[in-house]
């Protein structure tokens, strides 16, 4: 028997039932700048979820426009910190939202962003710590976006370096975690044996090679998933582009889904290379 909502909720973060995830991370639009013109957010999200994408991740107030009829098959991941690229230390990442929010918006799970070797690494512990406390009292997943990221990261691709990362986000509370990729790719497969919960992987590959080379590379190490953002909504067609990764994330060939509909003059590129 259930006593916790958990497990119905995080079956919903995979709808194919295989445990394994494609996310789309759409919180960029506090961190870096628009994701899309409004009048094309809406057709970005249908796409995204047409394509096969598992779970959008925005924020609060994001997840308040939704069309409720979008997410049919597609779950809701409110995410709970941010910070900008104007601040002063962009690396520092506040709460700007709660678990109860959450609750009340939808949601099925919530993730946090973590930089570890930054200035304000032990706040930023402190607050993943408290969200899955609240976690736990309200079923609710919680996903942990844990970088190494600040001015004492010599090599943030340090297989080693990321098997501590992964390890800091399952001793908090985390049910997964996203993070950075190791190199080269097949070294991942160190990272996820050393981690308790399912590890998936952040962004596209840092040297912006193909994507689905990437997916691929990083599955086989032994990954559970893929949180893509910026390289798919800012492709010419993201549903295509989106079916070919489910396709890798999910062990499936399937059909790919052809949409030029949100095919878009101006990409955002000033994103950070090689995060989502």
């Amino acid at each position: 028997m259930l006593k916790t909502g958990k497990p119905l909720r995080l079956r919903r973060l995979s709808p194919a039932g295989d445990d394994r995830h494609l996310l789309i991370p759409l919180d960029h639009s506090v961190s870096d700048g628009p994701v899309a013109p409004p009048g094309q957010w809406e057709g970005l999200l249908r796409a995204l979820v047409a394509g096969g994408a598992d779970g959008i991740i925005v924020h609060k107030g994001r997840a308040r426009t939704l069309t409720p009829d979008i997410l049919k098959g597609c779950a809701l991941v409110v995410h709970l910190s941010a910070s900008t690229v104007c601040s002063a230390d962009a690396d520092a990442k506040v709460l700007v939202g709660d678990v109860e929010e959450a609750v009340a918006l939808g949601a099925d799970a919530v993730s946090v962003h973590v930089n570890i070797g930054s200035d304000t690494e032990g706040r930023q512990l402190a607050d993943l710590g408290a969200v899955a406390r609240s976690c736990d009292t309200w079923g609710m997943p919680l996903i942990a976006m844990v970088y190494p990221r600040g001015p004492r990261i010599d090599n943030p691709h340090d297989p080693a370096l990321l098997a501590h990362i992964v390890n800091v986000a399952a001793d908090l509370g985390a049910d997964l975690v996203k993070t950075s990729v190791a190199l080269p790719l097949d070294r991942m497969a160190e990272v996820v044996a050393h981690s308790p919960i399912p590890v998936l992987a952040a962004g596209g590959p840092p040297d912006g090679s193909d994507l689905i080379e990437y997916g691929t590379a990083v599955m086989t190490a032994g990954c559970r998933g893929l949180a893509v953002g910026r390289r798919i909504f800012s492709a010419p067609s993201p549903a295509s582009l989106v079916s070919r990764l489910a396709a890798v994330v999910h062990g499936r060939a399937g059909e790919v889904v052809n949409d030029m509909s949100m095919s878009t003059e101006t990409p955002y590129s000033t994103i950070v290379a090689g995060v989502a």
